[in-house]
């Protein structure tokens, strides 16, 4: 019955008109993205970092300069805070405003990879590939997560999407300019921003190689034309860049000295060149991101490569040239020794675009049908059993727990139990229907019921709240060793020496500072006293946060033996209500 209620269900969908299909692909996709926007607060790793800085714009008034609790923040250019500033200040509300820009930048490029996909092909397969690119995971994971490269992504994605419109579908300098438009604000949005520029070596081998083989027509124009595109990226980057460059000349502020360096080329040259984080090996995106976080499209790839390569024989364009900028973009990120899986996200919208025009033969074949069907089948057994372990209290489940604060079995239960389900219905219907049906329920619950259930551990409001309880209204928090959550749900006002001062250097700053301020009391991971300048018998325990155990330390913890003569640090001020002055 439930599968027959399925095939109604399709046949339906495909009785709609092409523009009604695409209305309802679009209402999908804001209910897959949308749901859980303002339901929990930012979480980290780097949510909270965004969102204290956007509060700190609306509420300071400066927002030419990000800055984290009084302390200017130079490892990123501050498009993607403006945006959430901007939503903060329209809605009056941090917990709508952080996940909106990724959402709407996601939203963005599923309309860009429908358009363009129906442009140079049909409006079908343009639908295809938006459906293609909605069910990836690692897209709408990023798309309900509020770090920069949803964003970025859109930014590179318009890029792509300027280009090989005016190279292949109707050669109008427009595209050609709106694309360079978007990678300059993708340059001040995150470095990479450029990407698409790489787009361009492909196709002057294509129109050399193969001068007649375009689409339409080719793109006619002077070099003074094309040489025009870079010249109108650098002018949307100085429309951020002079400014910034010349008020910190003006001001000779040494902290914004050291922003300016910062940004320009330890964030860039540096980071990329020499990483000091996150070193992974050359073919770490091969191995270990693209098999699991470009579900279902990296199951489909040994599928796609005979396709592909039939393309590439015949000379189209349309595969050739995303195709190649996909390849490049890879070996861009993998030449850098600091890797993120994040990183190549802005490859997965031209992967779903180039997939589109062969997924129907490739659907008539079972071994992509099984391979799909198989991995929701491994996928709901996982589920299954965790939870049934954690409902059983058995060693593996209770471990999970110990590690990271959270009970969600009855979660994982249910997840697989609607595993099962699917399963079952899509069993006698078709096989490939049960990745988007249980990609799409697993989004949804875990926007609402995943949300609930793991706000408590991915905030750390109880500590603030046990705090609370033993601490007047009035007292000065000292914050030693911490992260932006920290001050972003702080009731108290709070001082801090610097997010990347040496550990003794803060925790002497914070011995002297609270000499001289008697309401001040210091919060620190447990683990990093060493019984120098604190009595480790005198703590006060606060409650686990982040996996550490947050104590308090009065003035009675104070040892008078400390030697606290260390360099001077500078001390920075936030105020839950009002920002205080850099000092």
């Amino acid at each position: 019955m439930k599968t027959a209620m399925i095939e109604r269900l399709i046949i339906w969908y495909q009785q709609k008109t092409i523009q009604q299909q695409i209305w309802l692909f679009g209402a999908f996709a804001v209910l897959l993205i949308v749901t859980g926007t303002g339901l929990r607060d930012p979480w980290p790793a780097d949510e909270p970092r965004f969102a204290l800085i956007a509060k700190e714009m609306v509420d300071s008034g400066q927002w030419f300069f990000p800055s984290r609790a009084g302390e200017y923040y130079p490892d990123k250019p501050p498009v993607f805070m403006w945006a959430i500033a901007l939503f903060y200040q329209l809605t009056d509300s941090l917990n709508l405003a952080f996940l909106l820009p990724s959402a709407l930048g996601a939203l963005l490029s599923l309309f860009l990879i429908v358009d363009l996909g129906s442009r140079l092909w049909s409006p079908q397969i343009g639908l295809t590939a938006g459906w293609l690119l909605l069910f990836s995971l690692q897209f709408t994971l990023q798309a309900k997560t509020a770090q920069i490269d949803a964003m970025v992504c859109a930014f590179i994605t318009i890029g792509c999407y300027g280009l090989l419109r005016f190279m292949l579908f109707d050669g109008l300098w427009r595209w050609y300019y709106m694309a360079w438009v978007a990678m300059g604000l993708g340059v001040i949005t995150k470095g990479v921003g450029f990407l698409p520029a790489l787009m361009l070596l492909p196709y002057i081998w294509y129109r050399l190689a193969w001068p007649g083989a375009l689409i339409i027509r080719p793109a006619s124009g002077n070099s003074l034309r094309w040489l025009l595109g870079p010249i109108v990226m650098l002018l949307t980057i100085g429309c951020w860049f002079f400014p910034m460059l010349i008020q910190v000349a003006q001001s000779q502020d040494p902290m914004l000295l050291q922003y300016r360096d910062n940004i320009l080329w330890k964030q860039t040259v540096t980071r990329y060149a020499d990483s000091w984080h996150h070193i992974k090996p050359f073919w770490y995106y091969l191995v270990e991101v693209i098999p699991v976080f470009w579900l279902p499209l990296s199951l489909a790839i040994p599928w796609l490569v005979p396709q592909w390569w039939q393309a590439l024989k015949r000379f189209d364009g349309r595969v050739l040239l995303p195709l190649s900028w996909i390849v490049l973009v890879l070996i861009f990120f993998a030449v850098s020794p600091g890797k993120r899986g994040v990183y190549i996200l802005p490859a997965l919208p031209m992967l779903a675009l180039i997939a589109a025009p062969y997924l129907e033969r490739l659907l008539q074949r079972k071994g992509l049908n099984r391979w799909l069907w198989g991995l929701v089948a491994l996928l709901s057994t996982i589920f299954c059993l965790l939870g049934l372990a954690g409902v059983l209290s058995l060693k593996a489940a209770t471990k999970l727990t110990d590690k990271f604060d959270v009970t969600p079995w009855f979660f994982l239960v249910t997840l697989g139990v609607v595993g099962v389900l699917i399963l079952a219905i899509t069993r006698r219907a078709k096989l490939w229907l049960s990745w988007p049906l249980f990609i799409s329920l697993f989004w949804l619950l875990y926007s609402t019921w995943g949300y609930n259930m793991l706000e408590s551990v991915k905030t750390p409001k109880h500590v603030f709240t046990a705090m609370q309880k033993q601490l007047p209204a009035d007292t000065e928090l000292v914050l030693v060793d911490f992260a932006e959550q920290f001050v972003l749900f702080s009731p108290y006002p709070v001082t801090h020496f610097g997010f990347h001062s040496p550990l003794k250097e803060q925790i002497a700053a914070a011995y002297r500072w609270q000499t001289n301020h008697p309401k001040a009391v210091v919060l620190i991971d447990k683990q990093l006293l060493d019984g120098q300048c604190y009595d480790p018998a005198e703590v006060v325990h606060v409650g686990f946060a982040h996996r550490v155990d947050w104590v308090l330390l009065m003035d009675q913890a104070r040892l008078p033996e400390c030697e606290a003569d260390g360099p001077a640090l500078r001390d920075f001020h936030y105020s839950p209500l009002n920002i205080g002055d850099q000092k």
